[in-house]
C-alpha cells in the first residue's frame, strides 16, 4: 500500500514538473505559453532540462505562427484586423523581453526577434479602426453601446494616446452609458440614523447615486428615483429565558479490587440534577427600499428589509454529585446569570440593516 501511495505521489510531482515546464502547452499547439512557461521556469532554474527542450521546440514555432495571424488579418477584411495584428506584435516582442530578461533562456535562444517597428506601424491603423467603431456606437444612442463606445475609445488612448478627440470622447460615452439614481431618505423613528451609508458602496462606473439636492444643482438626467425609509429598531424590554432539568446517574471507578488474582475496577454509583438555562435576546432593525421609474413613474422594486441580531446565554444549577455532570454541564455550572447589552445589540441590528440594504440595492443594479 505505502509503494503505491509512493508512485502516484511521484506520478503526481512528474506531471506537475511537465506542466510547469511548458510541454503541456506545446503539445495542445499553445506554442506562446510554452514559451512563457518554459521562459518562467528557466528564471527559476536556468539548468531545467524539459524547459530547455521546450523553449527550443515551442519559440520559432510561436514566432511563425503570430506573424503569419498577424499578416493573415491585416491581409483580410475582418473587423478589427489592425487590432488583432497588435496583439501579435505585442505577444512577439513580449517574448523577446522575457527571454532576455532570462539568463537560462538567452543561452537557448541568442537572437530572439521583436517586431517593435511593425507594432508602431499597424497601432495607428487600430486606433483609427476603434474610434470609427467606436463613433458608430455612439450614434446608435443607447447605453449599452454607449459602454461598448467607452471601451473602444480606451483602447484608442492606449494605442495612441492623444488620437483626434479621444479623451472629449471617451467622456462622454461614459456620460451616455451611465444610469442615474437621485435618492431621498425618511426616518420614520425617533432615533439619529441615517441609512445613507448604506448607497456609497453601490456607487461603480456606469451607475451614480445623488442626493435629489446634487441631482437638482448639477442639473442632471435621473433615470430612477430611490427612497430609503428608515423605520426605527426594535428593543424588547425583557429577554427569553427557558430551562431544562436533567437527573442523572453515572457509574465512576473509585478504586480497584484483586478477584482472583486479577485487578477489577471498583464502581461507586453517583447522581444529580442539573438545569441548564437560555436566555435569548433578538434585536431587528427595519428599513424600506422603494425604486420608482422616472419615465413610466412606476414602482421598480419595493422591499422590506430587516437586520437583526441574536444573543444567546447559557449557564446551569445543580444538586448532588457534580462527577454525575458532562464536561460541558460542569462548564455551564461555572459560568454566572447574564443579560444582554441592549444598546450593543441595537448598534450590531442597524449596522445589519445598512449591510443588507446594500446588498439588496446591489443585487437590484447588478444588470444595470
Amino acid at each position: 500500500m505505502k509503494i503505491r501511495i509512493l508512485a502516484l505521489l511521484l506520478l503526481s510531482v512528474l506531471l506537475l514538473d511537465s506542466c510547469s515546464s511548458g510541454k503541456a502547452a506545446y503539445k495542445q499547439g499553445d506554442y506562446y505559453q510554452a514559451v512563457l512557461t518554459a521562459v518562467n521556469r528557466l528564471r527559476q532554474n536556468p539548468d531545467h532540462k524539459k524547459s530547455r527542450e521546450v523553449l527550443g521546440l515551442s519559440y520559432a514555432a510561436a514566432v511563425e505562427f503570430l506573424e503569419t495571424d498577424a499578416k493573415n488579418q491585416i491581409a483580410s477584411d475582418a473587423n478589427f484586423k489592425w487590432n488583432r495584428a497588435v496583439e501579435n506584435y505585442e505577444k512577439i516582442n513580449t517574448l523577446f523581453e522575457e527571454i532576455k530578461r532570462s539568463p537560462g533562456a538567452s543561452r537557448i535562444i541568442a537572437n530572439p526577434v521583436s517586431r517593435y517597428k511593425e507594432l508602431t506601424e499597424v497601432k495607428g491603423k487600430a486606433a483609427e479602426e476603434s474610434y470609427e467603431a467606436g463613433i458608430q456606437a455612439m450614434l446608435k444612442n443607447n447605453r449599452g453601446e454607449a459602454k461598448r463606445a467607452y471601451f473602444l475609445f480606451a483602447d484608442v488612448q492606449r494605442l495612441s494616446p492623444g488620437f483626434r478627440e479621444t479623451i472629449e470622447m471617451m467622456n462622454q460615452a461614459e456620460y451616455n452609458a451611465t444610469f442615474r439614481v437621485a435618492y431621498s431618505e425618511v426616518n420614520a423613528s425617533r432615533e439619529n440614523f441615517t441609512l445613507q451609508q448604506a448607497l456609497t458602496p453601490v456607487n461603480r462606473q456606469f451607475l451614480k447615486f445623488y442626493t435629489n439636492a446634487q441631482a437638482l444643482s448639477e442639473n442632471v438626467p435621473i433615470d430612477h428615483q430611490l427612497q430609503l425609509q428608515y423605520r426605527g429598531v426594535n428593543v424588547p424590554r425583557e429577554a427569553t429565558t427557558s430551562s431544562t432539568s436533567e437527573k442523572l446517574e453515572k457509574d465512576i471507578q473509585v478504586a480497584e479490587k484483586v478477584v482472583n488474582g486479577k485487578k477489577e475496577p471498583v464502581y461507586e454509583k453517583v447522581r444529580a440534577e442539573v438545569r441548564v438555562y437560555t436566555r435569548s435576546y433578538r434585536v431587528t432593525a427595519e428599513g424600506v427600499v422603494q425604486v420608482t421609474d422616472v419615465k413610466s413613474n412606476g414602482v421598480a422594486m419595493n422591499e422590506t428589509i430587516l437586520g437583526d441580531t441574536n444573543w444567546t446565554w447559557q449557564w446551569a444549577t445543580y444538586t448532588g454529585d457534580q462527577r454525575a455532570l458532562s464536561d460541558n454541564q460542569r462548564n455551564l455550572a461555572k459560568r454566572k446569570e447574564a443579560w444582554p447589552d441592549r444598546e450593543e445589540l441595537a448598534k450590531t441590528a442597524r449596522q445589519e440593516l445598512v449591510n443588507n440594504i446594500t446588498n439588496a440595492v446591489r443585487r437590484f443594479y447588478s444588470s444595470y
